[in-house]
């Protein structure tokens, strides 16, 4: 066991003399990486902050059934009894004046309602459906709509569920874009160390001559390929907190012009270790690809 720890440790050292001895060209190798692996991980956050948004609507669905004007008792009566049934989970009344106070306290309307001479304001009923599916939600709505005495229902969560569904078609879209660009921190990692391999070709030789094994050879740019990825997942997590430094003012103030105290949330500690724990492992495959490539390029020309 002491042995295969002074091995590893044996190894890291060369790899960390490595990086830097050729530090320019690790910095450049951990932008791009870096550059590559923020795109993804930004879409990401940008769903994430557009789901917080999202869950601050409403949980269950609403239909508001606005009532005619010219409605009679008995029809408002016919109407309160069809809401008691089994497909109804709740319903209340917002009686015209309620409604007229409500939106005047909202949005500042006090000199201009004032000046009415009536108010506009139709009766209305907030319901809750039992079945939140689409089908159901559009059939009570209709069925709701054709009672006499009803002038118009409104479903309050169509522009929610197309939000919902434009959410989901982005994170099908995010994990796309994340397995490419996996796939291109792989080819860079591997590039990066197949040329380092290539140019200790001579010295691969000899230690293969007095003994050394392609695993012994190999660990060392494994490490080096991990780090290069390791470095890589904090320049892609530089490029996320500088962009969100320069939305930040942007975002508060469409928030502000919208009356929300949203705010962009940060990468979190959880996203913060899968970035770099899949940019290090991304860079240890497209090391070991590369390695093994090359060995045997090494071991042909011999």
């Amino acid at each position: 066991m002491m042995a295969w720890l002074r091995h590893q440790k044996h190894a890291l050292g060369a790899a960390l003399g490595r990086l830097r001895a050729q530090w320019l060209g690790t910095l450049l190798t951990a932008l791009a990486m870096g550059v590559a692996i923020s795109l993804p991980a930004g879409l990401y956050l940008a769903l994430d902050n557009l789901a917080r948004v999202a869950g601050e609507l409403p949980a269950q669905p609403e239909i508001s059934v606005f009532l005619d004007a010219g409605a009679s008792a008995a029809q408002k009566q016919a109407i309160a009894a069809r809401l008691k049934q089994p497909d109804i989970a709740k319903a209340h009344f917002v009686p015209k004046d309620r409604a007229l106070e409500a939106l005047v306290a909202a949005q500042g309307l006090t000199d201009i309602a004032a000046g009415l001479p009536d108010n506009p304001l139709p009766d209305a009923w907030i319901v809750q459906p039992e079945s939140t599916t689409h089908d159901d939600l559009v059939r009570v709505a209709d069925e709701l709509g054709k009672l006499p005495g009803v002038a118009e229902t409104h479903l309050d969560s169509v522009w929610a569920e197309r939000l919902q569904a434009a959410l989901d078609a982005g994170r099908t879209l995010v994990w796309l874009l994340a397995a490419l660009f996996a796939v291109a921190l792989v080819a860079i990692s591997g590039n990066a160390i197949r040329a380092q391999v290539l140019a200790r070709r001579d010295e691969i030789q000899v230690s293969r001559l007095i003994g050394a094994t392609d695993r012994y050879i190999r660990r060392p740019f494994l490490y080096l390929g991990a780090l290069q990825g390791l470095f890589g997942g904090l320049a892609a997590l530089g490029v996320l907190g500088a962009a969100g430094a320069l939305l930040h003012g942007p975002i508060d103030r469409l928030a502000s012009l919208y009356g929300s105290g949203f705010q962009l949330a940060p990468p979190g500690g959880a996203e913060i270790v899968a970035v770099l724990s899949l940019t290090t492992l991304f860079g240890w495959v497209g090391a070991w690809l590369a390695v093994t490539r090359a060995l045997r390029q090494v071991e042909s020309a011999r």
